[in-house]
């Protein structure tokens, strides 16, 4: 399929400018190259501007709560491992209301892409700042500047294990694509984190200011495969942003592959207890 193939149709309700429009296209891309069909692919996003992306696709979606994004795509993921499973949405989402599940679940090593909208704010409701805004930004909610230190997504990952740690710019839209692609061809745990304007709220972070600030990790000559050298580069992130697979590491087995009950294959199929049987299980608890 050609990428145009995965985009719906209708009017989007993002504002002029924003860097979603270019993730969308870079998933587009991404889901093409791998031909993957789209019966095939789950959407899941919570709640945000980010989490719209959701509608603007041809593939099978499910919009949840806010912050429970990964939660919901770790489920259909173990109800159906032959699913190529994709969490998307906004940092606020992901890494703030969600970031209990994030930690857990690469923990879990479940075999999803994360795809993190990266733009500092919370767009949807008005651009207060979000986990990954520097201190001292300020805001309308936060007049007096951000007080505490910034999340830094990529060595959280690292640190946790995570076999697939990469960053991207929405100003690139190919190279996100390629990105995002091998997160999702990845066995395991992926994630991703895209970092974007936001021209309604955020005036700082433009995409002027992360192009003077973008540093390609492979120009230096990065080893993707060196966990230690990934998290380097991750904590001197600052000024420079770098972009690009910071670490590939060998698949490990999934959660889905260690979990007894998923040995005897999919729970997506099995035959449903008997009526019979349930009242039996239940009476134990009486």
């Amino acid at each position: 399929m050609r990428p145009e193939d995965y985009l719906a149709e209708g009017e989007m309700a993002w504002c002029p400018g924003c860097g979603n429009f270019a993730i969308r296209k870079a998933l587009a891309q991404a889901l093409s190259a791998l031909a993957l069909p789209p019966e095939r692919v789950v959407l899941v996003t919570g709640i945000g501007q980010a989490a719209k992306i959701v509608h603007y696709l041809k593939v099978n979606g499910f919009n949840g709560l806010h912050g429970r994004t990964i939660a919901a795509a770790a489920g259909i993921k173990m109800a159906n491992p032959t699913l190529t499973v994709i969490a998307e949405s906004g940092d606020g989402d992901l890494y703030g209301e969600g970031g209990n599940h994030l930690l857990h679940n690469i923990r879990r090593n479940l075999d999803i892409a994360v795809i993190a909208h990266d733009n500092r704010v919370y767009g949807l409701t008005k651009g207060q700042a979000s986990p990954t805004a520097p201190k001292g930004y300020t805001t309308r909610a936060q007049p007096f500047g951000v007080l505490s230190r910034p999340l830094n997504p990529l060595a959280l990952a690292l640190a946790l294990g995570a076999g697939f740690v990469a960053q991207s710019f929405s100003g690139e839209v190919e190279r996100t694509a390629e990105i995002i692609a091998r997160a999702i061809r990845y066995k395991g745990f992926a994630l991703v984190n895209v970092v974007h304007p936001c021209p309604s709220w955020n005036r700082v972070h433009t995409f002027a200011w992360y192009k003077e600030r973008l540093w390609p990790v492979e120009e230096a000559g990065h080893d993707p495969q060196d966990r230690r050298a990934a998290l380097a580069v991750a904590l001197e992130a600052g000024e420079r942003i770098p972009v690009g697979v910071l670490l590939e590491a060998p698949p490990e087995p999934t959660w889905e592959e260690r979990h007894p009950v998923l040995q005897k294959g999919p729970l997506v199929g099995r035959p449903l207890p008997r009526p019979e049987e349930l009242r039996s299980l239940l009476a134990e608890f009486f």
